[in-house]
């Protein structure tokens, strides 16, 4: 349905809704939720919340209120349930964020997550596409949770590897979302559920403009190429990979595994940024400051190659 006040709808997939109810204000709407990633219940609950409220960080914008959604085995523990919405209440109090409510199913399988509201101004909306010719792109996370949770679970990972996962996943994106105010931002989005590929696709697909990709410059988290190489991959990176195989080409020397990991689903993963060449450095640095320590420049918006991504050693 098209409407004036709707800036982001159901036209073109984005990482949030977004409702302008003002000149200077506008709302964003996101709801994310799924099944435990962890076995801890507490964290659990965090890494939902970290994962929810990440959408609207994408966008620009600020979470301000959320709901909880929980779907829970009415036989269960009820101990595991409280811990599960503490978690989740106290990263949200981490980020600032009211709750509301929210409402509880009676399912044999755990779930959980948010419906999260934000705000934003209407004229400081972030998309996911709008990348230009010559941007710089950032990655503010390390990749490779998506694998390295499939070693946890044939029990071969180890613990360093799924404390780092871990700690990465629980982290809030607020600070590079509050950074960016102030710099020439063409497009952004989170690094989610399609993998560093598939959401840098979504960037430049239907556009006259392509992207390059040096993957010697992604940060990725210890281990995880060991993992990879140990066949430890989750299916969702194939099918990521088979998704959008056809935008996607290599040139030199790149394993088969290094490009899976690529395609590889993260949970609660960073931000993906472009904006003008001779700001990157700047934000880099600024972001490093902050604490965000593994951000780079992972790589460049070319006309070269229109609607397609190379990515390079």
């Amino acid at each position: 349905m098209k409407h004036p006040d709707l800036l982001v709808g159901m036209d073109r997939p984005d990482d949030a809704g977004v409702y302008r109810i003002s000149d200077s204000l506008a709302l964003i709407l996101t709801l994310d939720f799924f099944t435990p990633v962890v076995d801890d219940p507490y964290l659990f609950g965090q890494i939902a919340v970290t994962n929810s409220l990440s959408d609207v960080y994408a966008m620009g914008g600020r979470p301000v209120l959320a709901m909880n959604i929980i779907c829970f085995p009415q036989e269960g523990e009820v101990s595991i349930l409280q811990d599960i919405l503490k978690g989740g209440f106290d990263k949200m109090s981490e980020a600032g964020v009211l709750l509301v409510g929210g409402h509880s199913v009676d399912d044999p399988e755990i779930k959980y997550g948010l419906s999260v509201t934000g705000t934003v101004h209407p004229e400081k909306v972030l998309k996911n596409t709008g990348a230009r010719e010559g941007d710089r792109i950032i990655l503010t996370k390390p990749l490779g949770t998506g694998i390295i949770s499939t070693a946890v679970k044939a029990g071969m990972a180890s613990r360093q590897a799924e404390e780092a996962s871990i700690r990465s996943m629980n982290t809030l994106n607020k600070i590079p979302a509050e950074l960016l105010e102030g710099y020439r931002v063409h497009a952004c989005t989170d690094v989610t559920g399609f993998g560093l590929l598939g959401h840098a696709c979504e960037m430049i697909e239907g556009s006259d403009t392509g992207m390059v990709i040096h993957a010697s410059r992604i940060p990725l988290f210890d281990e995880v190429l060991e993992y990879a190489d140990m066949g430890l991959i989750p299916g969702g990176a194939y099918r990521n990979e088979k998704f959008r195989q056809a935008f996607v080409s290599t040139e030199g020397d790149l394993s088969d595994n290094l490009l899976k990991l690529l395609f590889d689903p993260q949970t609660s993963g960073g931000l993906l940024i472009s904006l003008e060449s001779d700001q990157a450095e700047q934000l880099l640095e600024e972001l490093h400051s902050h604490g965000v320590s593994d951000a780079a420049v992972i790589g460049e918006v070319t006309s070269g190659y229109p609607g397609r991504i190379v990515v390079r050693p």
